[in-house]
């Protein structure tokens, strides 16, 4: 068994990774039930919030090293990269893009691809036995699973510039300090807390999760004028949709909104 997933109130799921799919996330039989479940999931009306959990001491980690060798052997080793980043980076591209909030319980080593994945979440709590690694360079690698991209923007560039030279290894303090990750948490206590913040931050309308996450994805490589022309084409779409005219009667009537949580036609 890749998984589990048991679901909350609030339109929570928690998908736990076996033992076995933590230390070996991106072999393909493992990675391919891992992504269609989360594709399945966000594709679920009822689910507002996913929070992603490992198991042991891995979270999730990076890819298969003996499985790299034979390929190498084989002379498809270009061919095994390429389909894997392939995959990985189209599920990245819909977590960041979806309606969908994601919370990473960083339970253990989050590590190469893994560590991609952590960062992709929208919102990170780490126990504090964690540990986070690129490990690229020890491969002989460049970073991948969208790290370049994602790290820079929580930690600033020449930070990440030096975690990747210097293939660090942070544990939880170190990456809460950096900005890496949002709080550590005891062990114990890591599911409940995820489980609040996904059910408070879930509980918004649709297209508000949706446009905010997509709108600061953007701030950073758009002018002035662009990121104001997204903003307003976005809030236009709001302004259509039932959420927003339950929003504004909730204010006049000093209620708390009840909103949809799905996309409406």
């Amino acid at each position: 068994m890749v998984l589990t997933v048991d679901r909350h109130e609030g339109g929570v799921a928690l998908v736990t990774l076996s033992p076995e799919a933590a230390k070996n996330t991106f072999t393909k039989s493992n990675f391919d039930v891992f992504k269609k479940t989360i594709e399945n999931l966000m594709e679920d009306v009822t689910c507002s919030s996913i929070i992603l959990t490992g198991n042991g001491k891995f979270f999730s980690a990076g890819g298969p090293i003996n499985e790299f060798a034979d390929a190498i052997d084989s002379g498809e080793i270009s061919q095994m990269i390429g389909e894997m980043t392939a995959s990985l980076h189209s599920l990245l591209i819909k977590i960041r893009t979806s309606s969908t909030v994601f919370i990473a319980a960083i339970n253990g080593a989050a590590a190469g691809g893994g560590l991609g994945l952590a960062l992709a979440m929208d919102y990170r709590i780490s126990s504090p036995r964690a540990k986070f690694a690129a490990s690229f360079f020890s491969l002989g690698l460049s970073p991948d699973g969208g790290t370049t991209w994602l790290l820079p923007r929580l930690i600033g560039p020449q930070k990440a510039k030096k975690f990747f030279f210097n293939n660090e290894i942070w544990n939880s303090q170190l990456a809460l300090d950096n900005g890496a990750i949002d709080e550590i948490c005891d062990e114990e206590e890591i599911i409940s807390r995820s489980l609040e913040i996904a059910k408070e931050w879930g509980k918004w309308a649709f297209l508000s999760r949706r446009s905010t996450k997509q709108l600061l994805d953007a701030s950073t490589s758009t002018f002035f004028e662009t990121q104001l022309e997204f903003e307003r084409a976005l809030i236009l779409s709001a302004s259509l949709t039932d959420d927003f005219a339950e929003g504004v009667s909730a204010f006049m009537e000093k209620r708390e909104p009840n909103f949809n949580h799905i996309e409406e036609e």
